[in-house]
């Protein structure tokens, strides 16, 4: 038997972490077996190629990584996790909640790519990960849609204004907003469900998207 693969994806400071945890404890209280992972692992050492990419160690502009390339920095970390911690309890049942996956590929990489070359990618990313590498393709992924200028707004916040803690992801606005319409590309191609989280210029509450999340984990789980 196999469980269940559900992804929590999102822009930079999109709340996919407080709304992978509320998710995880909803689901604890519903009595799902459920195990919470996210990436990049950091506390891992298989993460160490994409720490040095974000910090900037091979260009300080996410383009001086072509897409294939960072990819597979990415998809080693996350096999190295999928053998090593949660390998297990997928097969046996479990639900696995994933804060970001191969899905973050699919917004941030295909962003450095050309239109005519963005389907290739997606085709040779897929087949990378869930063909070469057998980790386990999602059930369902939910985007959680934050126009980049309001995420922009939470990461200031998070970072306390230093504008020095952002990875070459984060700093970089123009790279986000064409990263938030490959994930509007993303989403129609490969089926992904999409929260609306912003009203106008600024966020819904916490409790509201969460709430619009669990009805799709319903579905996916229950129905």
């Amino acid at each position: 038997m196999a469980g269940k693969l559900i992804v929590i994806e999102g822009l930079d400071g999109s709340g996919k972490a407080t709304q992978a945890q509320l998710v995880y404890e909803n689901l604890l209280k519903q009595g799902v077996n459920v195990k919470k992972i996210s990436f990049p692992d950091y506390s891992q050492p298989s993460s160490s190629l994409v720490q040095m990419y974000l910090k900037g160690e091979f260009g300080e502009n996410p383009l001086d990584v072509n897409a294939y390339t960072a990819s597979s920095f990415y998809a080693v970390d996350r096999a190295a996790s999928f053998l090593k911690f949660w390998k297990k309890d997928y097969e046996n049942d479990a639900v696995i909640l994933a804060d970001r996956y191969t899905t973050s590929n699919e917004i941030y990489q295909l962003s450095k790519l050309t239109e005519d070359k963005k389907e290739e990618f997606l085709s040779w990313l897929e087949d990378f990960e869930y063909g070469k590498l057998k980790l386990p393709s999602p059930d369902a992924v939910i985007y959680l849609d934050v126009k980049p200028k309001v995420s922009q707004k939470l990461l200031s916040e998070r970072y306390s204004g230093d504008e020095s803690q952002k990875d070459i992801h984060e700093k970089n606005v123009r790279f986000l907003d064409e990263c938030r319409n490959n994930a509007m590309y993303s989403a129609e191609k490969l089926k992904w469900r999409v929260v609306d989280c912003c009203d106008g210029d600024k966020i819904r509450a916490i409790e509201d998207i969460n709430r619009d999340i669990m009805n799709i984990i319903s579905e996916v789980l229950f129905e």
